[in-house]
């Protein structure tokens, strides 16, 4: 389904760097990577009078062949409880589902199993809480992410510890993180050219929308 053009659109993301791309295009809340802190953007949002809300930033691949930098564009957004259904306000297009994650998915191994335990082709933890908080208001809802970490690799130790609750890495707990692990840090290197591809998609997608 494709909505009206003309509305106010609430971007609720977890990276204050995500915060930057769509800045431009809408109202921003930034809910810190985690699923209460995205509820709480989209409620923020909502009480500013946005007419739409959208989950954007960065994705983990459940499906092996989603690649780092790929877009996610899901037409449902899928929880324990429901599948929330997305809205193409954007006219780019809707495909598959995204699983509503309630804690990152660290293993290769476990991301295999929840890809065939739920059907779904990525994860992320704030798209469900943004889903239920336009369930709750009767909005409608769309969801614009970029793959990171693709389903055969672990994310390294630091990648949990480096997300603060205002959407900065922080540096020093990445840096202890390694002084405590130093293997993980081949991990850590893809994972942030990974992250870097992912970013860059995110910033295209954002230049071709237009409100």
């Amino acid at each position: 389904m494709t909505a009206p053009i003309g509305f106010a659109v609430g971007f609720v993301v977890g990276l204050a760097a995500e915060a930057r791309i769509v800045r431009r295009l809408g109202a921003v809340a930034i809910g810190g990577g985690l699923p209460a802190g995205a509820g709480a953007a989209a409620e923020a949002l909502v009480a500013q009078g946005v007419r739409v809300l959208v989950s954007f930033g960065l994705a983990g691949g459940l499906d092996p062949a989603l690649r780092p930098g790929d877009l996610v564009v899901p037409a449902t957004v899928r929880t324990d409880e429901t599948d929330f259904p997305t809205v193409d306000i954007f006219g780019i297009g809707t495909k598959g589902t995204l699983l509503a994650g309630t804690t990152i998915i660290t293993t290769a191994i476990a991301k295999n199993a929840a890809f065939h335990r739920s059907g779904a082709a990525s994860v992320d933890l704030e798209s469900g809480a943004v889903a239920q908080v336009a369930q709750r208001h009767n909005l409608p809802f769309a969801v614009i992410r970029a793959v990171c970490d693709p389903a055969e690799r672990d994310l390294p130790p630091a990648a949990l510890a480096a997300l603060d609750r205002q959407g900065g890495i922080g540096l020093w707990r990445v840096l202890a993180s390694v002084a405590a692990h130093p293997g993980q840090l081949p991990g850590l290197i893809a994972l942030a050219r990974d992250a870097a591809l992912a970013r860059r998609a995110l910033v295209r997608a954002a230049v071709q929308i237009r409100l």
